[in-house]
């Protein structure tokens, strides 16, 4: 079967932060405005929509008391904000955020429903599974946690998922600091019914299937294809791929969602090196109903973590990434078997 062909790819930024800043992760509200995490300095931020641009200034939505990781929207504009000093204490809490009847400018009220106990290591990546169920990547204890939320999101509870070696952290790394993670981007696909992962460390995109009834594991993690580097990615199931940002290698690449495809993996943008890609983190797709699988947005921390190749230290950015190819949206024939 012949390899679909690479789409050409448009890179725009929409806002800069300033210089130094970690970006770490990001959420695409309904209006079209997309919120945005500050890792280091324990920050949410918003960029202004419907069509975020550099007319608009991005602004500080509110600033916590501990890391910033993860944000994920579990009811119409209800987020849940993972908090985790992963590098310290690893004190590690979640923080629900009314967005409904807000706009930008106005306080935030956010509450603790949840703090978790000492098993904990460092939460990363998060995603929805089904109304009131999310997980959670825990980057250094080497496992994913499942949270039950209540009605409205105001309590939780946490026990563990899963946990396997695929999704351990690398003690003996030789890769300048921070430390690098183990299981970090994670999200769940309906309609193949996996959840699928990164694992920075150990350089491996996987999936796991879900019992559809229990919400539970349906079996052990399956490798998909090798990749370094990895952070974020967003997910096209029509197509049948991964858009996987390679945060230390300036690059986004795309991945074949089913096994036996690893060989396919491709980098679409950044190589060669596009200096407006430095240090890509997280990426999820727009809101508009014509935005899957077209157009996403990616942020950046302009090389902070692992400076670029001709040593430059950017600004922070989010950009939007538009992929232009008539073949986007086709699906080779493994792309959306089931189970």
């Amino acid at each position: 079967m012949p390899i679909a062909p690479i789409p050409a790819v448009a890179l725009t930024p929409v806002a800069y932060f300033p210089k130094g800043y970690f970006l770490e992760n990001l959420a695409v509200r309904s209006d079209g405005s997309v919120l945005v995490s500050s890792l280091l300095h324990k920050e949410l931020w918003c960029v202004p929509g419907p069509e975020p641009s550099l007319d608009a200034q991005p602004m500080i939505v509110h600033t916590f008391e501990n890391i910033v990781m993860s944000v994920v929207e579990v009811e119409p504009d209800i987020f849940i904000v993972s908090l985790s000093d992963g590098y310290t204490t690893h004190e590690s809490h979640l923080a629900r955020i009314d967005l409904n009847g807000w706009a930008p400018g106005k306080p935030v009220a956010p509450e603790i429903i949840y703090t978790f106990d000492y098993r904990v290591r460092a939460l990363n990546g998060s995603c929805l599974v089904a109304p009131g169920v999310m997980l959670i990547a825990d980057c250094f204890a080497g496992l994913i946690w499942r949270i039950d939320l209540s009605p409205g999101a105001r309590d939780a509870r946490a026990r563990i998922w899963i946990q396997h070696p695929t999704m351990g952290m690398d003690l003996d790394s030789e890769v300048a600091p921070p430390p690098q993670p183990g299981i970090n981007g994670i999200h769940y696909g309906p309609k193949t019914g996996y959840v699928y992962y990164t694992s920075t460390a150990q350089q491996v995109f996987m999936r796991i299937a879900v019992d559809r009834d229990t919400l539970d594991p349906a079996g052990l993690p399956e490798f998909v294809a090798a990749i370094d580097k990895t952070d974020d990615f967003c997910i096209d199931e029509i197509a049948g791929f991964a858009y996987v940002t390679r945060h230390r290698g300036n690059t986004i690449d795309r991945v074949p969602l089913a096994p036996g495809h690893g060989s396919e993996v491709r980098h679409i943008v950044g190589d060669p090196f596009d200096e407006r890609l430095v240090g890509p983190s997280s990426v999820a797709w727009g809101r508009d109903p014509s935005d899957m699988g077209r157009v996403a947005y990616v942020t950046i921390d302009g090389g902070r973590t692992a400076p670029p190749p001709d040593g430059v230290i950017r600004d922070a950015a989010l950009l939007r990434i538009e992929l232009r190819s008539a073949t986007v949206g086709e699906a080779p024939a493994y792309a959306t078997a089931g189970r």
